[in-house]
């Protein structure tokens, strides 16, 4: 199965100097734990609820802050042609959840682990995967 078949298509984004106070409310009207960084159509980061606890709150700092203070910037990405094996490949090995969809440089749509499990009905392989991203978690 490809990724455009499984990915959620137009996820709703901030830019980096929306407030995290903003990528927060996202994330609470869409029930979602991530929403892309976008500038000028581009994805150029990827905040997560997460981001916002530890590198906001658990530092004592306000949601009004730009989101590009806390923004994860090392992204990586899939096509909408690629493959969900290739998806989930690329999650184990960067230890990440989800990812950006991009087509000629353009964010598209954002896929999951939870997509792939849900829509194909791949509960080992997707297991599997994320057994490999929890490894790099501290216990």
């Amino acid at each position: 199965m490809n990724v455009r078949d499984v990915m959620t298509s137009n996820p709703r984004t901030v830019s980096p100097g929306d407030s995290i106070q903003a990528a927060a409310r996202i994330m609470k009207d869409e029930d979602t734990g991530v929403v892309p960084v976008v500038e000028n159509g581009r994805a150029v980061g990827i905040v997560t609820d997460r981001d916002i606890v530890i590198r906001c709150i658990a530092e004592g700092g306000g949601g009004d802050r730009p989101v590009r203070e806390i923004a994860t910037t090392d992204i990586v990405s899939v096509k909408p042609g690629d493959s969900t094996h290739d998806a989930e490949k690329l999650m184990s090995e960067r230890q990440v959840r989800r990812l950006p969809v991009v087509e000629d440089g353009r964010l598209v749509g954002i896929i999951s682990l939870g997509d792939i499990a849900v829509k194909e009905g791949r509960d080992r392989r997707s297991g599997e995967t994320l057994e490999n991203i929890s490894r790099g978690v501290k216990h």
